[in-house]
């Protein structure tokens, strides 16, 4: 069984959205990371983490994406 996750998914969704959008603009891209992580509460390494992960989900950067990386549970 999985761990408990710290953050609820809606904040998680939130945070990633707002970093996305900061990151888009040049102006803004600089520290977004750290500034969305310091005003949500969330370390700004964990909101890497998600950022990234969501970009390889939406297919805008290499690698497994969250339903690739989901174990097969076989039934007999």
């Amino acid at each position: 069984m999985a761990a408990p996750r710290k953050y609820p998914d809606e904040l998680r969704e939130r945070a990633i959205r707002m970093a996305v959008d900061l990151r888009r603009d040049p102006a803004t891209r600089k520290g977004a990371l750290a500034r969305v992580g310091e005003q949500l509460g969330i370390n700004p390494e964990t909101l890497r983490n998600w950022v990234t992960q969501a970009e390889i989900d939406a297919g805008d950067r290499p690698g497994t994406t969250t339903s690739e990386a989901q174990p097969v549970i076989m039934r007999w």
